[in-house]
């Protein structure tokens, strides 16, 4: 039996002040919880339904009912394990590949496709502006499907952050040059905008190149979707 103060620490995660306050977050699901456990990414503490099914070596397995774990799930049917694992802190590194850089994204489900997305590239950095969506918020996580623990993400003030960078720095508009016209350089960053604004105007003022994705068919749609735009943007990098 699990006490009610430590459900009731587990529940509070669900909000981003208080995942800062205890500098933890929540993972559910076998699969994506099994995929964290693999890196670098420290464990508080594991729960699971049936804990004989889920047995890890050098790993504590706290057993929960199910009526414990609907109180703390932010699933509508929650599927029998949870885990609550010690934010990472933040890395500083000299960057040696491509960096995504996201300015004010802000749909959860979006943002775990593309973490999800570089993790596929081989894009192991994205920085984030202060207002894009958090990356431990619950619906960003479970996008992710485990690849949050295999790409180094970090929050910082754009402007500062590319005015000291020396890489070319790529934003992405409407009005930008044909992606299949260029050639990409071995590594650069790489700006994604907020889903209906783009990239705000101080950070476009840094932009060294501009880039589009063509459009075919006569299609009328105003723009795609941000992460199928990292998937095609991404693979023309990678080509």
């Amino acid at each position: 039996m699990v006490v009610k103060s430590e459900l009731k620490l587990i529940k509070s995660l669900q909000q981003k002040k208080c995942r800062n306050e205890h500098g933890l977050f929540v993972v559910e699901g076998k699969k994506t919880i099994e995929e964290v456990l693999k890196s670098d990414i420290k464990l508080y503490k594991l729960f699971a339904v049936d804990s004989e099914d889920f047995k890890i070596e050098g790993v504590e397995v706290n057993r929960i009912t199910n009526k414990e774990l609907s109180q703390i799930s932010s699933l509508k049917n929650p599927n029998g394990y949870l885990g609550v694992f010690h934010i990472p802190k933040q890395e500083q590194k000299i960057p040696s590949d491509w960096i995504l850089v996201l300015d004010g994204l802000q749909d959860p489900g979006n943002f775990g496709t593309i973490i999800r997305l570089c993790d596929w590239f081989g894009v192991s950095d994205i920085v984030c502006s202060p207002e894009t969506v958090d990356c431990y918020n619950p619906k960003v996580l479970q996008a992710t499907m485990g690849s949050i623990s295999r790409v180094r993400i970090q929050y910082t003030e754009l402007n500062s952050y590319l005015s000291f960078n020396t890489l070319p720095i790529y934003g992405t508009f409407m009005d930008g040059n044909n992606v299949n016209d260029l050639r990409l350089p071995e590594k650069g960053i790489l700006i994604m905008g907020n889903e209906g604004k783009g990239i705000s105007d101080s950070i476009t003022q840094l932009c060294t190149d501009r880039l589009a994705i063509p459009q075919f068919g006569g299609t009328t749609t105003e723009s795609l979707n941000v992460a199928s735009a990292v998937a095609i943007l991404l693979h023309e990098i990678r080509k």
